[in-house]
């Protein structure tokens, strides 16, 4: 779970940014509708919709967008059909990079995506490049306040979670792919809806970046990657040391 304690110390840097709420909003609301588009558009008889919802939830999505966006998957039949698209590359410092997006186009997004590898520093990669560095997990997360961390580390055990990492921030819960389901519906009966219950890629290598420089190019590059409207998620594998770390909390201020 360490990589995704790691990376949320350099998150200070992005949240003036998550003022660019419409785009975080549009993307969960495209999730919302192709999950409702999938199944049945009830929360309770279609997991992937539910998860979708909780995503939103947990960015503050407003209820009215979250319910227009189930209602456009009914409106929509027969329109654009979005499909999944996963691409892999190295960003600045060889650093291993997935990029998963959802798109209607896949010409046009993969065009984008190795654009912004190219003029950013990266190289994009085959299909399989670097995905041996990363392992499939179910993630989920709560707040702090949630509970307390035995109360967690036991319950999220007993649902059927791999591992457990909790700290003054959050309490992050790692699952088998197959079970993220059960365990996050076990979890919200105990402690209400996670801010966070999805499938992530976890890092099982890490590549070190130690001069502010090459961290700078890098978390750039993944800033581009985030505002392609197709992109969905970037993860990576990059390991920043705690001089690194400090620089760039200073060069913010």
């Amino acid at each position: 779970m360490s990589g995704h304690s790691q990376f949320k110390n350099i998150m200070y840097r992005k949240g003036a940014q998550d003022a660019k709420k419409a785009r975080v909003f549009a993307k969960l609301a495209r999730d919302i509708t192709i999950a409702a588009k999938s199944g049945l558009p009830e929360p309770d008889k279609n997991p992937r919709l539910r998860l979708a919802i909780q995503a939103a939830r947990a960015e503050s999505m407003p209820k009215d967008n979250i319910e227009r966006a189930i209602a456009k998957a009914s409106q929509t039949a027969g329109g654009n059909d979005y499909v999944s698209a996963r691409y892999e590359g190295f960003g600045p410092g060889k650093v291993a990079v997935i990029v998963e997006a959802m798109t209607d186009n896949k010409n046009r997004t993969a065009g984008n995506v190795r654009t912004i590898f190219g003029k950013r520093g990266g190289v994009m990669g085959e299909s399989g490049s670097v995905a041996f560095n990363f392992e499939r997990i179910g993630y989920i997360k709560y707040p702090a306040d949630a509970t307390d961390a035995d109360k967690m580390f036991e319950t999220a055990l007993e649902a059927g979670a791999n591992d457990v990492v909790s700290d003054e921030e959050a309490h992050e819960i790692e699952t088998v792919p197959d079970d993220l389901n059960a365990v996050t519906e076990a979890l919200e009966k105990a402690f209400g809806t996670p801010s966070a219950s999805r499938l992530d890629w976890k890092p099982t290598v890490k590549t070190d970046i130690t001069d502010l420089e090459t961290a700078q190019k890098f978390l750039e590059f993944v800033d581009a990657l985030e505002d392609d409207d197709d992109v969905q998620k970037v993860y990576h594998n990059a390991e920043f040391s705690e001089e690194v770390l400090k620089a760039l909390e200073a060069s913010e201020d």
